[in-house]
């Protein structure tokens, strides 16, 4: 699967993302609409990790 897949089909991945990271909120991933740049930013902010690792732990959920 790659990022434009997930993209296209936000609205059903959106659960399995919620799933994996539990502290985002449901109004995270409306915001977040599919936009990796976004998903990282929010792995950041709830997370407190740094880009690259938010960049490697979305990169790890996608090579599952």
């Amino acid at each position: 699967m790659n990022w434009n897949q997930i993209e296209r089909h936000w609205h059903q991945r959106a659960g399995q993302v919620k799933v994996h990271w539990a502290k985002l909120t449901d109004d995270d991933l409306q915001k977040v609409a599919g936009k990796k740049e976004h998903l990282i930013g929010k792995l950041q902010e709830h997370y407190g990790i740094l880009k690259e690792e938010a960049e490697d732990q979305i990169d790890e959920w996608i090579a599952k």
